[in-house]
């Protein structure tokens, strides 16, 4: 029998990954403070997350997770917030047609502050200094006195993601995320893209299919499934002292909720199954990212499964696999097997991004699209040999013209990344191969909706 759960519980463990912060009395202040804090979501919204994906378990939906791979502080504004919005709803109209399922939609964002490190220190010139690990803890900026961990960043990571959610639910709830407009702002770019005529066919059917509801009567203004949409916000359970702080017993079920944002996950770094970031997210009742890497063995995978849910409970538990475009196959097939054979009600999501990063020729770290892509297709076709479900994507993108990865349709190339190179972690995909690459997954769910015989609807939801 495991041990009493409790908030801190956490506390007695082995941990990983964690900050040294010099002044320990300051640090227990601000999470005091933290503790007072209203909560950021509502045990009702990570129930209603949980119910949808447990669709997504059964293949009645596809889930799409993405954003800043780390958000920062100074990026923080209103404009950022928006481009983000608009390019993952145009993404997911994008799937939504093509899976002809429900999409759920959860981004990573008010809340994705806090980053593992290879090494806790970096070497630059011959000196050492703590790496940097997210806005939450430290500064980018390579001197002495901005590497030092400083737990007055919390508060402000706190009211950065406060001022977030409440601007995205006033996108997704107020209007902006009108169907009609977000296949205007596709449209848009399916018209400047290099592959136009590879995608127009789908933007066309999109069209009609519009075309046929306002034919019909309906008003895109009147009907709240498509005047609005539901956003829910993840990051990884990495800075255990902050989501105690905001930890919270729901009143209606007697259930702990970590109310610092919708869904968590574990990292590949912290995934030890006897360590303090495992015991956390095992008491909290929210949904549970794990994320499986090269060195994730199938017996491993189902001591997890059974620490984290041990009810094999539908929504409650999503494994994100970062596996290589090369190896994904391998790696993958096993513990796809293993959980299938013991009947465990998870998701299976495809992060193709964090397995595929590599050093271009001109020293920047960057992604090749080419070798994202080659991924997802590998997970899909694991799926599709073994007769179970490739459920969702997870994805570090931004809404902004960056240029991080290499390829996509406008063929970034190493000589380009220097020109908006301004990631302060890992390579993100830009909007434009953020929809690109939701344009070449909706073929992957087309042929999967044949195969499995789904009939196509005239339209479905946002």
């Amino acid at each position: 029998m495991p041990e009493r759960w409790t908030p801190d519980s956490w506390r007695r463990k082995p941990i990983q990954q964690v900050p040294d912060f010099p002044d320990m009395d300051a640090l227990g202040a601000v999470e005091k403070q933290l503790s007072t804090f209203p909560p950021l979501v509502f045990a009702g919204e990570a129930r209603s997350l949980k119910r949808q994906l447990a669709r997504v378990a059964a293949g009645e939906c596809f889930l799409l997770q993405g954003g800043d791979c780390a958000e920062s502080f100074a990026e923080h504004g209103a404009n950022n917030i928006r481009d983000f919005f608009r390019v993952f709803l145009q993404m997911a109209v994008v799937l939504t047609y093509a899976a002809a399922s429900p999409v759920v939609k959860v981004g990573r964002i008010a809340g994705q502050f806090a980053k593992p490190r290879s090494s806790p220190t970096e070497t630059r010139g011959g000196v050492a200094l703590p790496s940097y690990r997210g806005d939450i803890v430290n500064d980018n900026e390579f001197t002495a006195e901005g590497r030092i961990p400083d737990p007055r960043r919390q508060i402000e990571a706190y009211r950065q993601s406060a001022a977030t959610l409440n601007l995205l639910r006033a996108f997704a709830q107020g209007g902006y995320a009108n169907l009609g407009s977000v296949h205007q702002w596709m449209l848009g770019f399916v018209k400047d893209s290099p592959q136009s005529r590879r995608y127009m066919e789908l933007a066309d059917r999109i069209s009609e299919a519009l075309g046929f509801m306002q034919a019909c009567g309906l008003d895109l203004e009147r009907h709240p499934e498509l005047r609005g949409t539901e956003l829910y916000t993840s990051h990884e359970a990495l800075l255990l002292g902050y989501e105690e702080a905001l930890t919270r017993v729901d009143s209606t079920s007697g259930d702990w909720y970590c109310t610092s944002g919708h869904m968590l996950w574990i990292g590949d770094r912290t995934r030890q199954l006897d360590h303090a970031h495992v015991e956390y997210c095992r008491g909290i009742r929210n949904p549970i990212g794990l994320k499986c890497g090269p060195s994730m063995k199938a017996d491993d995978l189902m001591r997890l499964i059974e620490v984290l849910d041990p009810e094999n409970e539908p929504g409650r538990l999503t494994l994100i696999c970062r596996m290589g475009a090369d190896r994904v196959g391998e790696l993958l097939t096993p513990l796809v097997r293993a959980v299938a054979r013991e009947k465990r009600n998870v998701i299976w999501s495809c992060d193709p991004m964090h397995a595929n990063t590599i050093s271009s020729a001109s020293g920047y770290k960057t992604r090749p699209f080419d070798r994202i892509l080659q991924e997802v297709k590998g997970f899909f076709a694991v799926h599709a040999a073994e007769g179970t479900i490739a459920g969702g994507v997870h994805l570090e993108m931004t809404g902004q013209n960056v240029t991080e990865c290499t390829g996509g349709a406008r063929a970034i190339s190493d000589e380009d990344l220097n020109s908006r190179y301004h990631t302060f972690c890992d390579p993100r995909l830009n909007a434009e191969q953020s929809i690109d690459l939701a344009f070449l997954l909706a073929e992957l769910l087309k042929k999967e909706r044949l195969a499995r015989q789904v009939p196509m609807p005239a339209a479905a939801s946002l």
